[in-house]
């Protein structure tokens, strides 16, 4: 049994691992837990440019980007609030729960970690949904009770990482900024089809998200069924958010300032589902080729320079509305 848990965590670690350095091919499995740690205090070396290192990255950054768009752009359409995103309502939190509890309890491992972060993010969702359902899954209560579940769950996360043997917690901690690094090509291959499966759903969605954007009432009226509806863009805009999760950690802050982005840019009424995916993707991969050159050689998670964007993208919202609403006049 010692034996069994020693190679759990070996498998957590380098996992984690491959994730922080490029030092590492993707494909590689140290045998023991003493190379494992060997990898993590390994000096980093610089960005290697050869197209089996950076294009199955750069696919990465604008698929996910991608997907994390159209993911904000569902929540921001179903709650009419730009703060309406995964981000906030707890989704991303919910989505580590569920990794953290498959690194200490399941042992770690890809599937078991992309297994976990997709079931805790459709048990958040459930949770907000639920407490939700009087507000008819609008406006600021959704909003209000995700910030609620959100914080309830970052506390959770915090003890479950308090309490884990040290080599989960550090392999934990580094999954959790949300990372790029070290993707290789036979990992984005079931993710790409996840999302692009999803991506498709919305397509086909799009019609009621545009009628829906018009008022309940009137979508109502054109014979839209809003109950179904709603569930289905819910399931579609954690799968998205969760398929990101489980490969690359939880990266914030796309899916709250990318519709938005798209929106301005196109001018159009509501939160377009494909300006959104288009400006995410953009968003992630400019974020990406930051987090490389920044402090290179060392190559920073992504997740570290979307959190930067995502604090400047939030004074900059609120100082637009305060600005919208004026201030009293001093004559």
């Amino acid at each position: 049994m010692p034996n069994s848990r020693s190679k759990s965590r070996c498998n957590v670690l380098t996992l984690t691992c491959s994730r922080s350095a490029h030092s590492v091919s993707p494909a590689s499995s140290p045998g023991s837990c003493e190379s494992a740690r060997a990898t993590v205090s390994a000096n980093p070396v610089p960005v290697a440019w050869w197209p089996e290192w950076w294009l199955p990255r750069v696919l990465a950054a604008l698929v996910f980007g991608a997907a994390l768009g159209l993911a904000g752009a569902v929540f921001q359409s179903l709650t009419r609030n730009p703060l309406g995103s995964p981000d906030v309502v707890g989704l991303d939190a919910g989505a580590y729960t569920g990794a953290l509890f498959a690194m200490t309890v399941l042992g770690g491992g890809a599937a078991y970690l992309a297994a976990g972060s997709i079931a805790g993010g459709l048990l958040a969702a459930a949770a907000v949904y639920v407490l939700s359902l009087g507000s008819r899954l609008g406006g600021l209560r959704l909003i209000v009770v995700g910030i609620a579940v959100n914080a309830m769950l970052t506390a959770l996360n915090a003890w479950i990482v308090l309490r884990a043997e040290l080599d989960v917690a550090i392999a934990a901690t580094g999954w959790s900024a949300g990372s790029l690094n070290g993707m290789d090509r036979h990992e984005v291959v079931l993710p790409f089809a996840v999302i692009a499966a999803l991506a498709l759903l919305l397509v086909a969605l799009s019609p009621g998200m545009r009628q829906t954007a018009l008022g309940d009432d009137q979508a109502l009226a054109s014979g839209v069924p809003l109950g179904r509806l709603r569930l289905l863009l819910v399931l579609a805009g954690v799968g998205c958010t969760a398929t990101v999760t489980a490969v690359a950690g939880p990266i914030v802050f796309v899916a709250l300032a990318a519709p938005q982005i798209g929106r301005l840019l196109t001018r159009a009424p509501g939160v377009p589902a494909a300006p959104a995916a288009l400006s995410g993707a953009v968003l992630l991969l400019a974020a990406d080729v930051a987090a490389q050159l920044l402090l290179a050689p060392v190559a920073l998670p992504v997740g570290v320079v979307t959190t930067v964007i995502g604090g400047c993208y939030l004074i900059g919202l609120l100082a637009g509305r305060a600005g919208r609403h004026g201030a009293p006049s001093a004559r």
